[in-house]
């Protein structure tokens, strides 16, 4: 007769935002700003370099969109934040 194996009783609980998918903050060309704009609150809103700052708004730039961030929902809502505060155009999803 097999064995019966009864589960663990300290199984470890996940949060929910643990196991969430991921969410990205994009941020869209617009023509509105000059780099040293965009670069300044990419710094801001990120923390990245200034050498990271120029490589996103190249690339913004060049291919009208760069995600700029991936993490979790609220984290992702504040760096759109920072960015939208001067009118940089940007989306979470």
């Amino acid at each position: 007769m097999a064995e019966r194996v009864s589960p663990e009783s300290d199984v470890e609980e996940i949060s929910q935002e643990a196991v969430a998918p991921p969410w990205m903050t994009v941020l869209h060309n617009c023509d509105c700003h000059t780099f040293e704009q965009v670069v300044k609150q990419l710094q801001k809103a990120i923390g990245c370099t200034e050498a990271k700052g120029w490589e996103l708004a190249w690339q913004v730039h060049n291919t009208g969109r760069a995600v700029v961030k991936i993490g979790s929902e609220p984290e992702c809502v504040r760096v759109g934040n920072v960015l939208a505060a001067i009118g940089l155009v940007v989306t979470v999803v």
